[in-house]
């Protein structure tokens, strides 16, 4: 039995953030009754500047660097994450304990009044953080304008509501956690709208070094989840992957121990796509992402890459 009595969570503060956390934290307390579980608020970068698109700020990383300070400060045990805002290569001392089950993988219309992306007017200005999103959204309509939507979930439904965007396009895990599902107007499907590396999955961070902390971690760990998330991170690590880049991927799994990683790479104004579709073995997923990689590279995305580089 393990001699650990107490275990602090280093967390964000925002709404949905802090549900994550207490999610794990009550998941623990189940397997760990013995053990004081508390949360660890913290105001990331990421948070504090809302008005300012991801890709200008410097990535996604922003909103956990403070976490990862406080994991090595030993100020807090472990950290919860969004598996999408985590950065392809951890802080030097830190590794990913588990990948939790992963909820609705999609991302999510919301519009003014109830349209799909079909049914929107033209000139419709949709909100979006990503140019991932950004992207996949003028390939199907170019007729829309996109415009940088920032904040926690209920910041930017008060937005919508307020009548500063016609429609805004969230993650669907977001809102199923918060239980805000009534408001979606549709549900974007991978086959034609691809999610971020990791989406609507929990990861845990936790330092290296900690070998019984990552003993006790395991339990929190879903093989297929992580799997599946694995396999998106080596594809977008492959191709130095962040939000400041248009590149998606989603991995499920399949019989006999196989997966199929779909993954894009576009330009932000939706004028080019390109998508690949691999198969692999359970057992080989870095492989089968680092090939996929190398597919849509060899299929004109490093043309894409170097001309987003060059412009940031």
């Amino acid at each position: 039995m393990t001699a650990r009595k107490h275990l602090r969570i280093a967390t964000r503060k925002s709404p949905l953030a802090y549900w994550q956390a207490n999610a794990v934290k009550m998941q623990l307390e189940k397997h760990y009754p013995f053990m004081r579980i508390e949360l660890f608020p913290l105001v990331t970068e990421g948070d504090r500047y809302l008005e300012t698109s991801l890709n200008k700020l410097g990535g996604k990383g922003l909103f956990v660097k403070e976490l990862e300070k406080a994991l090595l400060n030993g100020d807090a045990d472990i950290a919860v994450h969004s598996m999408k805002d985590v950065p392809m290569d951890l802080a030097k001392g830190l590794k990913l304990t588990a990948i939790c089950e992963r909820e609705d993988v999609r991302d999510v219309l919301i519009s003014t009044s109830g349209e799909n992306i079909k049914q929107l007017p033209s000139g419709s200005n949709v909100g979006s953080s990503s140019l991932r999103r950004q992207s996949q959204l003028m390939a199907l309509r170019p007729d829309l304008t996109v415009q940088v939507l920032r904040g926690n979930i209920g910041t930017r439904l008060e937005k919508l509501a307020a009548g500063e965007y016609d429609a805004i396009i969230l993650a669907a895990a977001g809102l199923i956690r918060l239980q805000k599902t009534s408001c979606i107007s549709e549900y974007l499907e991978p086959s034609y709208f691809l999610p971020a590396p990791g989406q609507g999955a929990l990861g845990i961070e936790s330092r290296s070094d900690d070998n019984e902390l990552l003993s006790l971690m395991a339990i929190l760990n879903h093989k297929s989840t992580y799997d599946c998330v694995s396999a998106e991170r080596a594809l977008s690590r492959q191709l130095a992957g962040s939000c400041q880049v248009p590149i998606a991927a989603y991995a499920e799994c399949l019989p006999n121990e196989q997966l199929r990683l779909q993954g894009l790479v576009a330009k932000p104004d939706g004028s080019l796509l390109i998508r690949v579709e691999k198969h692999g073995s359970v057992n080989e997923v870095e492989k089968l992402g680092i090939t996929a990689a190398r597919e849509l590279l060899a299929q004109g995305a490093d043309r894409i890459l170097q001309d987003l580089s060059w412009s940031s």
